[in-house]
């Protein structure tokens, strides 16, 4: 273990409190399908009120992609309680129809006939949609119906000032706090290929989703793609690629850097967007016709973040006011358990992201920036494969070897952290995961595939299986009166609170997207 780490875990072991001020969110996207498990064509449910304005139940790219937020909470008990809740009170709402299992979609209708989301008719309203337009312009609707689960995490604020003394650094608050994030991302490239192997889900697809794309994948039936050793399908690149962005590699070296780099994609105009335009037949069918519509658009496995104020753009408060947390990407849902996560997933996490925010986090060149994609690409199709080897520093390492190295690594910071909280969970949780490198059966992705074998089913029968087990779950223990009354009332004051923005709408939608896209050309550093 690193100097830096020992004398790290020194102080958060004389701080030990801190640990228990550490923030977790969560958000977990689910397609709304029927009960045939094909893609529910009906609207957003008013009953969960607005998908502009209710913060715990919005839509992602389709208008049957529901997004379920839980509120930032220090114990991550609390917030999948909270997860829990918001499903239950959905399946209230759902009449006949179903919460989608896994990360991998449905069988989808045609492309033209999945739903793009609709958000009103206010100004931010109408600009949420014809983003998602531009979406499907760029990437196709067909890819935007992958749903995954992100994991929200911060460190103690008061813990940053404390390191930086100790560290004797010259930057102020705000700028070190904001490099230790940059460096957690860093260490995040590095390792996160462990994430993959021990949680991936998504070995296997339904056939129709590839819209006959060529691709390297195997049949596993007449319904169903897969590769045999693969973790998770869902973050490999699936012979869908997105060539805009293929220069787009902000190598996380400093905040600034990442801001610049996504600055320049949004500000820089692609050819081929081009040549499509803005407006087809005078309506609008993207924001604009560069690199990225809006900085959102750049897909990584894992971002900085900080809270945005009302009418902020996430590089405007970045830049303004530094990092507040990280937003892991990655994760895919997790199709046996019933809101795709559970605690011991979300301890380790946690013992992970505290290990790659503390320990050394050299620059990455870009032959190590290259190492990472590979080692993940690697690990994502073919992670169980026996004797697979991966690089590092440039050698070939067994990955079986490497991963009980980290995992040895990121004991001692779940160790501190159950002398935090009391209790073993987070040491318990760790050796969970040891199980699952030494046999590599007891992964997710394993336990899909050889439940689809067992029961002799296609993805989308299995699926469908495992949603409705989940669905009598959810059916069978409401939510208390109170807590139910809580759900409703959000629901409806979000209702108001759209109609109350459309009412209030002020100035024509051409100059609030010219505004929008101004506001970000505007930062200067």
């Amino acid at each position: 273990m690193s100097d830096l780490l020992n004398r790290r875990l020194s102080l958060l072991g004389a701080n030990l409190p801190l640990l228990k001020q550490c923030l977790h969110g969560i958000e977990r996207e689910c397609l709304r399908v029927t009960d045939e498990g094909r893609l529910a064509q009906t609207p957003h449910p008013e009953a969960l009120g607005s998908a502009l304005t209710n913060e715990q139940i919005t839509t992602d790219y389709s208008e049957s992609l529901l997004e379920f937020i839980t509120p930032a909470l220090p114990d991550p008990a609390q917030v999948l309680d909270s997860l829990e809740q918001t499903h239950r009170f959905v399946y209230s709402k759902l009449g006949d129809e179903y919460l989608w299992s896994p990360s991998m979609p449905c069988v989808l209708p045609a492309e033209e006939d999945i739903p793009i989301a609709e958000y009103g008719t206010s100004n931010i309203g109408k600009l949420k949609h014809v983003y998602r337009k531009g979406l499907a312009l760029r990437y196709g609707r067909t890819m935007q119906c992958i749903a995954g689960i992100h994991y929200n995490f911060s460190l103690p604020e008061a813990l940053w000032p404390l390191l930086r003394a100790a560290e004797g650094s010259d930057e102020n608050d705000r700028d070190f706090q904001s490099s230790a994030y940059i460096g957690l991302i860093r260490n995040f490239r590095r390792y996160s290929w462990l994430l993959m192997y021990l949680f991936g889900a998504s070995p296997a697809l339904d056939k129709g989703f590839m819209r006959g794309h060529p691709h390297q994948l195997e049949e596993l039936d007449a319904d169903t793609l897969f590769l045999p050793y693969a973790t998770s399908l869902r973050m490999s690149d699936l012979g869908y690629q997105s060539n805009a962005q293929a220069g787009l590699t902000p190598c996380y070296n400093d905040l600034a850097s990442y801001t610049d780099s996504l600055r320049r994609a949004v500000g820089t105009p692609y050819p081929p967007y081009v040549e499509i335009g803005t407006h087809v037949d005078g309506e609008w069918v993207q924001l604009n016709t560069n690199i990225l519509q809006i900085e959102n658009e750049y897909y990584s496995n894992i971002r900085p973040k900080r809270v945005t104020y009302t009418g902020e753009r996430p590089i405007q408060a970045l830049t303004a006011r530094g990092v507040q947390y990280v937003e892991v990407r990655c994760l895919d849902i997790n199709p046996f358990l019933a809101v795709g996560i559970d605690l011991p997933q979300a301890r380790f996490l946690d013992a992970f992201l505290l290990f790659c925010a503390l320990n050394d986090s050299p620059l990455l060149d870009n032959g190590e920036c290259g190492q990472c994609t590979d080692n993940f690409l690697t690990v994502v199709k073919e992670g169980r494969r026996p004797g697979l080897e991966l690089q590092r520093n440039g050698q070939p390492i067994d990955l079986r070897q490497w991963a009980n190295e980290l995992l040895d690594n990121i004991r001692p910071l779940a160790e501190l952290l159950d002398q935090a909280h009391g209790g073993e969970a987070h040491a318990k949780a760790l050796e969970a995961q040891r199980a699952k490198v030494d046999d590599a059966s007891l992964t997710p992705s394993a336990q899909v595939l050889a439940r689809m074998t067992e029961h002799d089913e296609s993805f989308a029968k299995f699926a469908l299986r495992q949603s409705r087990i989940h669905a009598q779950t959810f059916r069978e223990q409401p939510l208390s009166q109170d807590r139910q009354q809580a759900f409703e009332t959000l629901a409806r004051d979000s209702l108001v609170e759209q109609s109350r923005l459309e009412q209030q709408e002020v100035g024509d939608f051409d100059l609030f997207v010219g505004a929008y896209q101004a506001s970000i050309l505007a930062i200067s550093n």
